[in-house]
């Protein structure tokens, strides 16, 4: 098929096509949106039309693959074009109480088991949690910084152990 046949047949069913295309989309803008699309999918494969055989058909055929592609994109990405004051009620509840004890009781509790690390431990950690570079650490403490990393890490492993145990014991 040849360009201007294409365009021949193309402009002869435009608006079988777009008629077709507007009883998927129920919309107009869209139907005009699948129809281009489909066309240029359809002179890209031009060459695949048999001789002989139904334009129109084939067109159909293309924006409804077309359509049913597209479908499924929108369908697995699940956008919402909501604004987020619509989802405040799902982010917090205004009548739940806060309960600033127990958010207390446990950051009293992860001190005190800061307080029980060694102070070879205790130091690094505590700065990183201050927010130093593990460079800068290594630096305050002239030490290198893979001891630092590894008294960070020690000392976080220590803590969760800790504050597992206390779990287990309150539970």
């Amino acid at each position: 098929m040849t360009q201007l046949q294409f365009t021949q047949f193309y402009l002869e069913h435009f608006n079988s096509l777009k008629n077709f295309a507007r009883s998927l989309t129920r919309d107009e803008v869209s139907a005009k949106d699948l129809v281009q699309e489909s066309m240029i999918r359809a002179f890209k494969g031009k060459h695949t039309f048999k001789s002989g055989s139904s334009f129109k058909n084939w067109a159909l055929t293309i924006i409804k693959n077309t359509f049913i592609t597209n479908f499924n994109k929108t369908k697995k990405r699940r956008v919402v074009n909501a604004p987020i004051d619509d989802f405040v009620f799902a982010l917090e509840s205004k009548h739940a109480i806060d309960n600033n004890a127990l958010s207390k009781m446990r950051i009293k509790e992860i001190k005190n088991c800061i307080k029980k690390l060694s102070p070879k431990s205790k130091a690094p950690f505590c700065l990183h949690v201050e927010g130093y570079q593990y460079d800068e650490i290594s630096k305050q403490l002239q030490i290198p910084i893979g001891t630092v990393k590894s008294r960070i890490n020690f000392a976080r492993t220590k803590l969760k152990s800790m504050l597992l145990r206390k779990e287990m014991v309150a539970a």
